[in-house]
């Protein structure tokens, strides 16, 4: 009896330890989230950004980059309210899985928060204050609004930190006028620009590229239908069709970027079909069976 209640005793110690501990970090991640605040404001935040003299607007970016970029970086952008409480656990699980910091769950409204307020730290403190602001950019903005600031904010590598420049800078035209092909891969490269820009390692662009893509279909972008004519399609026009590199801005911006071949092809024949809100109909065991074919001649093409 009396090792039970010691028992006891203990756990209800450690219980209020740690809401103490929890409750002094969040609060200490709030004055961050508010100091940071009365340093700049949203609206300030904003301005800013704007003021980029090649500022580019939502509905001036391609709708499959759009998709592109939701279905690789936060797949229920349109859904959550700032936080993705599923990615956070999923995030959570693997850091303690590996025993460090090695997934982050971030949305794009929390990294835009990141970028424009915090550093980059991978600090509890600061991932509070970062939730605080993206919950505040919530009630502020509009989705699209988000999803236009962070895109005309983030670093694409080679000294691109906006949408137009990457797109001029890597293929020598405006956001606008790229092609699917364009738009699948550059949706790739912030993730890590320094190994994923298609100037210092363009088969590792091209292989994240097709990470973006198998996204694509696993968020639901893509029905049955489609991907099976799109699959039909490479299979008819393999033998005639090559990947062909991206003529990138060393080789020549005076030339038009070559730009077709198998996945351009294939998102052009889905393009249709691609929502403007996510929409979950394919398993990612439906994505497996898909994707080896794809693959194959992906890697075939040599790029």
């Amino acid at each position: 009896m009396i090792m039970k209640k010691l028992l006891l005793s203990l756990i209800l110690f450690a219980g209020t330890f740690i809401v103490c501990i929890g409750g002094i970090t969040v609060a200490k991640g709030y004055n961050y989230y508010k100091d940071a605040l009365n340093e700049k404001s949203l609206t300030e935040m904003a301005a800013e950004i704007r003021s980029n003299e090649n500022y580019t607007d939502i509905d001036q970016m391609p709708q499959i980059y759009k998709n592109a970029v939701i279905a690789v970086e936060d797949k229920r952008f349109y859904n959550h309210s700032g936080i993705d409480l599923i990615a956070i656990g999923r995030a959570v699980y693997h850091d303690i899985k590996a025993g460090s910091f090695v997934e982050g769950g971030s949305t794009i409204t929390q990294q835009l928060a990141k970028n424009q307020y915090f550093s980059q730290d991978k600090d509890i403190t600061r991932k509070i204050a970062e939730v605080f602001m993206a919950i505040d950019m919530e009630k502020r903005f509009t989705k699209d609004e988000i999803l236009e600031l962070y895109l005309n904010s983030i670093y694409f590598g080679d000294g691109y930190y906006c949408v137009a420049d990457a797109a001029n800078g890597y293929f020598g035209k405006s956001p606008n006028e790229m092609t699917d092909d364009e738009a699948t891969l550059l949706a790739g490269v912030p993730n890590a620009p320094s190994v994923y820009a298609p100037t210092v390692n363009p088969e590792l662009a091209r292989q994240r590229q097709k990470q973006v893509v198998a996204q694509m279909i696993d968020c639901g972008f893509l029905d049955d239908v489609t991907v099976a004519q799109a699959l039909e399609t490479f299979q008819q026009n393999s033998s005639a069709n090559e990947i062909t590199p991206v003529n990138y801005k060393e080789d020549a911006l005076t030339q038009t970027p070559k730009s077709s071949g198998l996945l351009d092809s294939y998102v052009t024949a889905c393009r249709e079909y691609a929502a403007s809100a996510l929409d979950y109909r394919q398993p990612v065991s439906y994505l497996l069976r898909l994707l080896p074919d794809l693959g194959s001649q992906l890697m075939a093409s040599g790029n």
